[in-house]
């Protein structure tokens, strides 16, 4: 039971690194938000479709309920994806993902509405670390500047990614990931496709490859293992555990795009990850 419980929790580890990559790649791609993530959610469905294919999962939608919250769900993944990645174009990597990192203290709000699951008074005091962990993080910001832009757009991101999480939390048990994730990104790639036709899509020949490797990693694999998770932890303790996703956001940062952090990255990201620590062991306890 130990053991499995390890297992789950570091395979949610490595989903929330491949997720971290998008931050760099959404602030290096040059291209609108909205093409980007068209490109992104359609060559990404057809790796899942293909391995889904090769593993025999289904591809049925049971019922016109579940199809519902499926289109409303995807509808929040793709404002959460577009608002992200203007966040990140306004202000930085730190700056766009530890706004959006607010998603783990919404969640834990959010989740007795939408489950039966008891509020735990626990989360209150991990919640605020993670947001202490936060604020040490983030420079000093001037109100006139993008910087406030790109952390207003970023925590429209975190609303719009706990809505959608706690959405699908309610069909994992009934729907494999790889599927649930396949709709999700085919009703996306369909709602967007009209900004081909209004928006710049030139730049898509010297993208591509980045396209290709936000498509792969970040999305078919990353959050497609993260959905599965959802199997095994309540939402609120996946999104505590996901919150190292800044910290492996700003070393890839710092490695591929020369954004340097300072001390306070580094203490902040200690908080962030005690908070982790702190989670999995008390998950481990109830697993």
């Amino acid at each position: 039971m130990k053991d499995q419980h390890l297992k789950r929790v570091l395979e949610l580890t490595f989903a929330t690194l491949l997720i971290s990559t998008s931050g760099s790649l959404g602030r290096y791609i040059d291209m609108p938000a909205p093409v980007t993530i068209w490109f992104r959610s359609g060559l990404a469905m057809l790796i899942l479709l293909a391995y889904c294919k090769y593993k025999k999962i289904k591809l049925k939608i049971e019922s016109k309920k579940d199809l519902g919250a499926f289109v409303l769900s995807a509808l929040f993944m793709a404002s959460h994806w577009i608002t992200y990645f203007i966040a990140l174009r306004l202000s930085s990597v730190a700056i766009g993902m530890l706004a959006l990192f607010t998603y783990p203290i919404m969640t834990t709000f959010l989740e007795p509405l939408f489950s039966k699951t008891k509020f735990d008074y626990m989360h209150l005091l991990l919640g605020a670390m993670v947001i202490l962990g936060i604020y040490i993080l983030s420079p000093e910001l001037d109100f006139q500047s993008d910087s406030v832009k790109g952390i207003m757009f970023g925590l429209l991101s975190a609303f719009c990614y706990a809505l959608r999480i706690l959405i699908l939390k309610q069909y994992v048990t009934t729907y494999h990931g790889s599927s649930l994730m396949f709709f999700q990104l085919l009703i996306i790639t369909i709602v967007l496709a009209p900004a081909l036709f209004f928006l710049e899509t030139t730049n898509i020949t010297t993208q591509f490859p980045y396209i290709i490797i936000l498509a792969l990693v970040s999305t078919a694999i990353g959050h497609t293992l993260f959905v599965q998770s959802l199997k095994h932890f309540k939402v609120s303790t996946a999104s505590i555990i996901g919150s190292t996703q800044p910290i492996f956001g700003i070393i890839i940062a710092f490695l591929f795009l020369n954004e340097i952090p300072n001390w306070n990255t580094f203490f902040g990201g200690m908080l962030i990850l005690s908070t982790v620590v702190i989670e999995s062991l008390r998950s481990r306890k109830t697993a």
